[in-house]
């Protein structure tokens, strides 16, 4: 045991990552969940729910959304990369 390590300090540190990975994975499938739900050359999300009337209500505003939430856990997904990187070094 290094002279600077604290007698629990492997225990936490396999806490944090068992945490970590628990964040990344699901982070990771909501991030690939919601760019399936995005729009190709097709309507999306307005089109899986509801066609041309789902156009009508608002699909600009689930879209915008759909991009806020996949921007969020792709940056989400990022940070659990890189701080799994320094736990595992």
């Amino acid at each position: 045991m290094a002279p600077f390590e604290a007698i629990g300090s492997i225990t936490v540190r396999s806490i944090v990552m068992y945490i970590t990975v628990v964040i990344n994975v699901v982070s990771m499938i909501s991030l690939i969940v919601g760019v399936l739900l995005h729009s190709g050359q097709g309507g999306g999300l307005s089109d899986m729910f509801g066609g041309a009337s789902g156009a009508a209500l608002g699909s600009a505003a689930a879209e915008r959304n759909l991009n806020r939430i996949t921007t969020v856990f792709a940056t989400i997904w990022l940070f659990t990369v890189v701080a799994l990187a320094f736990l595992l070094t």
